[in-house]
């Protein structure tokens, strides 16, 4: 007996179910790949299928919808595999145990992978259902998002005919996503030059801070400790001589920094404690809504290498205090949305070099070019080059939108009110597919799912049952 028979809709839960029967975290998805084949194949329906796993599936337009656009529906085929402590389930090799007590579906002691396949099983309701009214239905199903869109990156776009696209990977239903920034790496490395230098060894560190997604927290105001620490060190060289052994903060390029410590060489060592207490005053005052724990600190240290000469470390505190952080500019068109931000996330130093990389953001993508050319001048200037790495386009807001005006209306019938039109500060997989797909006419969506990534990941059925009432109408409309 499966257990979500008996949960509306019906084709929708069931290809759910069998999707959650076969592993498929990300980098394992071949099994699941070659059952999406074997799904087109079973019923005569054209299939793309890549060397990666990306899979696109092809309906014809139903009777009296040939004429129409075609549309697009995508998600994601992988899933985040998280567990909890006491879970003994292989979940390379071995399917979910669902659970449901009719309300929510949840898998016993893992991720339920509901992001994204409440998405794959929607699709493959509609190409299975011979009576549902649409347009030619192509369905694009990629592997890897959950680590950098990887599959959506690689994709071979040129069997779609479609320039209107449903993308069913949102978690909060009651909002339309019509814009996200696009991105890059962009990693500025310095070349230092060591020599001896009399003085105390001295560990200075910033800390105590929230952090966050550089994405969705930037507009927060909290504190990067990696930009403090180099205001600190500026300070602190005010005050008295000082070479720069090292300095390190922050562990991913797309988190904000909550700690940063540096081992500095000092000929006042009492200056350097003076300086350090009073920017922790100040920082406390500053940040005293957003960090309130925020702490510098000084101890004694040991130099484990020679320190920097006084040029390389007049360098580094120069890229730490002048290189621009944060929000750059906001939208004008939509209230409240970080249009362009940058973000130093990792800070690290080697015996050669200092290396600070940079998250950069904009759904503006002349903007995002034009901070890497700031962040590639300023190392200029300093002797040091600038590398971009891992770059994706943004999904740029259309004033004018078909289907964005379409489905407000369908959903504001439905529900008896206007759904949320939102952009968000963060790459997904939308901005792949508009700089694939010029003029391209996108929204993403979703049924509500709570803590997705987690272990306790749980999926509202009432809100599938919504958003499938949802899907289906619209594309009734699409004639």
């Amino acid at each position: 007996m499966a257990v979500l028979e008996n949960l509306e809709p019906k084709r929708v839960f069931a290809f759910f179910e069998q999707m959650c029967a076969i592993p498929h975290g990300s980098r394992n998805t071949k099994q699941i790949s070659d059952w999406l084949k074997a799904f087109a194949d079973a019923r005569g329906l054209e299939v793309h299928q890549d060397s990666l796993g990306n899979v696109i599936i092809i309906k014809e337009a139903s009777a009296g919808y040939e004429q129409a656009e075609p549309v697009i529906f995508q998600g994601h085929m992988d899933m985040v595999c998280e567990k909890a402590p006491d879970c003994t389930r292989d979940m390379a090799r071995e399917g979910l145990e669902l659970a449901t007590d009719g309300e929510t579906v949840w898998a016993n002691g893992t991720t339920l992978g509901a992001d994204d396949g409440i998405a794959v099983a929607m699709a493959l309701a509609i190409l299975d259902d011979p009576a549902l009214p649409h347009p030619r239905f192509e369905a694009v199903f990629t592997v890897d998002e959950e680590i950098g869109m990887l599959g959506a990156v690689d994709l071979d776009v040129s069997p779609l005919r479609g320039r209107r696209m449903m993308n069913l990977d949102s978690e909060d239903e009651g909002v339309f996503t019509v814009s996200c920034a696009g991105g890059n790496i962009t990693r500025c490395v310095l070349p230092v030059a060591r020599a001896p230098f009399a003085g105390e060894a001295l560990r200075l560190s910033v800390g105590g801070l929230q952090g966050g997604h550089s994405g969705v927290e930037i507009d927060k105001g909290r504190g990067n400790a990696n930009m403090l620490m180099g205001r600190l060190l500026y300070a602190v060289s005010q005050s008295t001589d000082l070479r720069l052994v090292g300095v390190d903060g922050g562990l991913k390029d797309n988190a904000i920094a909550q700690e940063s410590s540096a081992v500095i060489v000092a000929a006042d060592g009492a200056a350097v404690q003076r300086v350090c207490a009073q920017m922790q005053d100040t920082l406390k005052n500053e940040l005293r809504s957003t960090d309130a724990g925020v702490s510098v600190t000084v101890q004694p240290a040991e130099a484990t290498a020679a320190p920097m000469d006084a040029a390389s470390t007049q360098k580094t505190i120069c890229l730490l205090t002048c290189a621009p952080n944060g929000i750059q500019e906001m939208s004008y068109e939509i209230d409240g949305l970080v249009q362009t931000s940058l973000n130093l996330g990792v800070l690290t130093t080697g015996e050669q070099e200092v290396s600070a990389s940079f998250c950069v953001r904009s759904s503006v993508d002349t903007q995002k070019q034009m901070l890497v050319e700031r962040l590639s001048c300023l190392m200029a200037v300093l002797g040091g080059s600038a590398e971009v790495s891992g770059d994706y386009p943004g999904w740029e807001f259309q004033k004018d939108s078909a289907l964005r005006d379409l489905m407000v209306e369908v959903y504001t019938e439905q529900y008896g009110s206007a759904p949320a039109v939102e952009a968000i500060h963060a790459g997904v997989e939308c901005g792949m597919f508009a700089g694939k797909l010029p003029g391209l006419d996108c929204v993403s969506f979703g049924p509500n799912l709570s803590e997705i990534h987690t272990f306790r990941e749980h999926m509202d059925v009432a809100s599938v049952q919504r958003t499938w009432k949802l899907v289906v109408e619209i594309l009734r409309r699409m004639k």
